[in-house]
């Protein structure tokens, strides 16, 4: 099976390069025709990863249909923008294995990425890549390890013996719900944490923010048919510490700037914003308890300082773990 690439992002980059380096033929698609040609020259993606050669294996377009001809595509487009892409090119997908690299809720929809697959991808197979990871990390090649997630269990082994490496170990999963969920709401307790570190509130606060906020995580979850075991592995707890402890996470950057100096400039790849914005309007119409996604949601609308967000959730009532 042949792979492409959709989004030369740092990550769609970096498991492009990954792929090519154990010897595959991989297609990297990007928009941008200007991006593709600067790329093919230099065989390097100076913009989003600089100092990361292209491998020979490796060839990119900014042809559509050329990089569909692949049979897996690995869609790592941001998360509001993956049912453009899907949309924009109806009529490439019939057939093809589709994995969602992205993480996140469609603000405008509530919908998750295998379910955007699902809509705008007529005749696709739907599939999911998540996990601790950051594309500098699997770019220079280091021990990474993350869930491939199928609904059936034939097309997992079979996509997750393709796609690992001697160094991109993949373990596989039925669980779509349990995975997405874990890999989209890890990003609103990242921008928390971020925001505690930011704001001076010190290590024992993000400790607390991690555990309490996996509690929400799961509590979510489990609605959507998830199962608690794929939520302490590598797509769950694995990604969240990862995410809520490093800044090379978007979204904990963009909490620490937060809490530091009170506004952050948002950009695509920050998820956890607009997922904040969404979960807090789907427990809202569910009657689900989610004080900390709640809490952000009200900071990013300028509802609360982040001093605030840290009162009222110190100060909510007092209640058994």
């Amino acid at each position: 099976m042949s792979v492409a690439v959709f989004g030369a992002g740092a990550f769609g980059t970096a498991l492009a390069v990954a792929l090519a380096r154990d010897g595959q033929a991989v297609t990297l698609w990007a928009h941008d025709a200007d991006h593709v040609a600067a790329m093919a020259e230099a065989r390097e993606n100076a913009k989003r990863l600089p100092g990361v050669s292209l491998p020979a294996m490796l060839s990119v377009t900014a042809e559509a249909d050329r990089a569909a001809r692949a049979d897996v595509i690995l869609m790592a487009v941001p998360m509001q923008t993956l049912a453009g892409v899907l949309e924009a090119h109806a009529g490439l997908w019939q057939g093809k294995r589709i994995l969602a690299c992205c993480k996140g809720v469609e603000l405008a929809t509530g919908r998750f990425p295998s379910q955007v697959i699902g809509d705008c991808a007529a005749g696709a197979v739907p599939a999911l890549l998540s996990g601790p990871s950051f594309a500098v990390d699997i770019a220079a090649g280091l021990p990474t390890a993350l869930t491939l997630a199928a609904a059936d269990e034939d097309e997992a082994q079979a996509l997750q013996e393709q796609l690992s490496t001697p160094v991109l170990r993949l373990y596989r999963s039925t669980d779509m719900a349990g995975v997405e969920l874990g890999g989209a709401l890890k990003n609103v307790i990242a921008i928390a944490c971020g925001m505690a570190i930011g704001a001076g509130l010190g290590e024992s606060a993000r400790a607390a923010l991690i555990t309490r906020g996996y509690a929400e995580i799961q509590r979510l979850a489990v609605t959507r048919g998830a199962k608690p075991e794929t939520l302490a592995g590598l797509s769950g707890i694995g990604d969240l510490v990862l995410t809520c402890t490093s800044e090379k996470s978007r979204n904990y950057a963009f909490g620490l700037r937060l809490g530091q100096e009170g506004h952050a400039e948002t950009i695509a790849t920050t998820e956890g914003i607009a997922t904040a914005r969404a979960v807090t309007a789907v427990a809202g119409r569910e009657g689900l308890e989610m004080p900390i996604t709640a809490a952000i949601a009200a900071v990013l609308d300028g509802k609360w300082t982040v001093h605030q967000a840290a009162e009222a959730l110190m100060t909510r009532p007092l209640r058994s773990e």
